[in-house]
């Protein structure tokens, strides 16, 4: 589905996303980080999803794999939170996927009013999130829409 992105509208990165692009330097998640992070589009996420971010990244066997320490994590994690626009979440959709832990994302991305929950993982939040109003954009879909 696409979304249909302006520039000002706010998409929320699924954790699958952000693995993604420490692990290749070249895939799309790695090119949507980098433009995320020079601020080509805005990020959102509430700090359920940050925290989340920062648990799984931080895991030695992450490490291992995207080959960057513990500061190195840390200092992407402190640009990442820079450029994030928080969001604030008053009421709970819950239960509407079958990953219980998924559950603070459409909930985010509800109450932040995205556009968008870009992820390796769309089926994941399928049906919920698109009777929502939100798009679910795999990583080259959404480099597509942010290069209209």
């Amino acid at each position: 589905m696409t979304a249909n992105l302006r520039k000002s509208e706010a998409v929320i990165l699924d954790t699958s996303l952000l693995v993604a692009g420490l692990r290749s330097h070249t895939g799309a998640s790695a090119e949507l980080l980098r433009l995320g992070l020079r601020g080509d589009f805005a990020i959102a996420a509430s700090i359920a999803i940050f925290l989340e971010y920062e648990e799984v990244l931080q895991r030695e066997e992450q490490r291992l794999v995207h080959r960057r320490t513990w500061n190195q994590v840390d200092l992407f994690l402190r640009v990442l939170a820079r450029r994030i626009v928080p969001v604030d979440i008053h009421f709970s959709w819950r239960p509407q996927l079958r990953d219980a832990n998924d559950e603070m994302v459409p909930d985010a991305a509800i109450a932040g009013e995205v556009k968008a929950i870009v992820t390796h993982n769309a089926k994941d939040f399928l049906p919920a999130a698109t009777s929502c109003g939100i798009g679910i954009l795999t990583p080259s879909q959404f480099l597509s829409e942010v290069r209209a």
